[in-house]
């Protein structure tokens, strides 16, 4: 058995075509959204993902703006940035790309930005939102996961599911997003005893921990959905995932490739969750008429 690729690309470009016709909608109505990125620092990894940003708000009609600031930036130049982006009228959504160089520190500037206007939904409040099931904007690449499940027809409810690795970024959330479909959730991390004899069980597996080729197909169970969210670059420049994909693609039921897998949803979810943000402001709801 091969298991069926989950395409992320284009999955991505049926996300964005709704974005676009939301999009549509607001200008209708006068409302161009905004999107306010913050760059501290050359990681050259963060740049490439500001451009991708960029890239795809104006591809969809949305403002982008970029701050780049040099890496010797303080934390009190930072903090009355993202205190005139809360205060403009324009920019519905607020992004500092991470990570940030020391000594600034994520959590104080995750907290600076307001909640409304969190579109990477890190902001505790927003996470308390999903913690307790009401609607709010979800953290990006957690929402993509759960797309790409849906994608691959498997329904998650009754099912067993395991999520390998426990940030707060993506294991945490996306484990929350399967606990609300009625998954039966359990979280594997680097002191999980016998990491194999767990994921062999899952119907759905996700591995986000950044380690080339952590799950292997003697780990996965037949048919079983696998999400790849790592993304990890070997010496040959080759760019691979968590779950190595050669072993992985002949027992699973259905799996996300790296390249072209979780990363295209992570970016379509913030442009959703953009719009979702201007729309919220001016009191309509995604999907709404």
């Amino acid at each position: 058995m091969t298991a069926r690729i989950i395409d992320g690309k284009a999955l991505a470009v049926q996300v964005k075509q709704e974005v676009r016709r939301e999009v549509e909608k607001l200008s209708a109505a006068g409302i161009t959204p905004g999107l306010a990125v913050v760059l501290v620092g050359d990681d050259p990894a963060s740049r490439i993902y500001v451009r991708n940003k960029q890239k795809n708000c104006e591809e969809l009609g949305i403002i982008s703006e970029v701050y780049h600031l040099p890496a010797t930036t303080g934390e009190e130049e930072l903090k009355a940035l993202v205190g005139r982006l809360n205060k403009d009228p324009k920019i519905n959504g607020i992004l500092v790309q991470l990570p940030l160089p020391a000594p600034l520190r994520e959590e104080e500037v995750t907290l600076l930005i307001n909640p409304e206007k969190d579109v990477d939904g890190f902001h505790p409040m927003n996470l308390g939102r999903l913690l307790r099931g009401e609607e709010g904007i979800r953290p990006c690449t957690p929402a993509g996961i759960m797309a790409l499940i849906k994608a691959s027809g498997v329904e998650v409810t009754g099912r067993e599911c395991v999520v390998v690795g426990r940030s707060n970024i993506v294991g945490k959330p996306v484990a929350q997003l399967l606990l609300q479909e009625h998954g039966t959730v359990t979280i594997c991390h680097s002191r999980t005893k016998d990491l194999a004899a767990i994921t062999s069980r899952a119907e759905i597996l996700v591995v986000a921990v950044g380690k080339a080729g952590l799950i292997d197909g003697t780990m996965i169970k037949p048919g079983a959905v696998v999400i790849d969210v790592g993304m990890n670059r070997l010496p040959t420049g080759k760019v691979v995932g968590d779950v190595d994909f050669s072993s992985a693609v002949e027992v699973a039921g259905a799996i996300t490739p790296v390249p072209g897998g979780v990363g295209p949803m992570t970016i379509a979810m913030l442009m959703k969750n953009t719009v979702m943000a201007a729309l919220a402001q001016n009191g309509a709801k995604f999907g709404k008429d």
